[in-house]
């Protein structure tokens, strides 16, 4: 791919994107050059609000929605003994809360001003 070494990967197991990640980095550090990582995963929503995504069934969605890579990630820690249930509920929980905050300071900040439309956009 692209003239360089790659693989595939399930985009949706943190552990199988680790271990490939770490196969590419160590490729680099001892002179191999780049590799490529390729993390298949899938977009259960439209690409847009207006996108009512009618070009795959009910069924198709609730298949990779199984394969949501946060249970799937908790589940296996939690089957290794490296965390609780309580322990997952608790960083899901303040989780929550911190998006929530983030919004209401998002939602009660000012409007930037239009002349900074173009700020941190392009590169110098």
């Amino acid at each position: 791919l692209y003239g360089m070494p790659g693989v595939p990967v399930d985009g949706n197991d943190l552990f199988a994107v680790r271990e490939a990640s770490c196969a590419g980095v160590e490729l680099a550090r001892t002179g191999g050059g780049p590799s490529l990582v390729v993390c298949d995963t899938y977009r259960w929503r439209g690409h847009s609000k207006s996108d009512r995504n009618r070009y795959r069934t009910k069924d198709e969605i609730e298949i990779w929605k199984e394969k949501d890579p946060i249970p799937r990630f908790t589940g296996k820690v939690i089957e290794l003994g490296f965390l609780t249930a309580e322990g997952a509920e608790s960083i899901a929980q303040a989780a929550y809360r911190e998006i929530a905050e983030a919004v209401e300071f998002a939602e009660q900040s000012p409007e930037p001003a239009l002349e900074t439309i173009e700020e941190g956009v392009y590169a110098p």
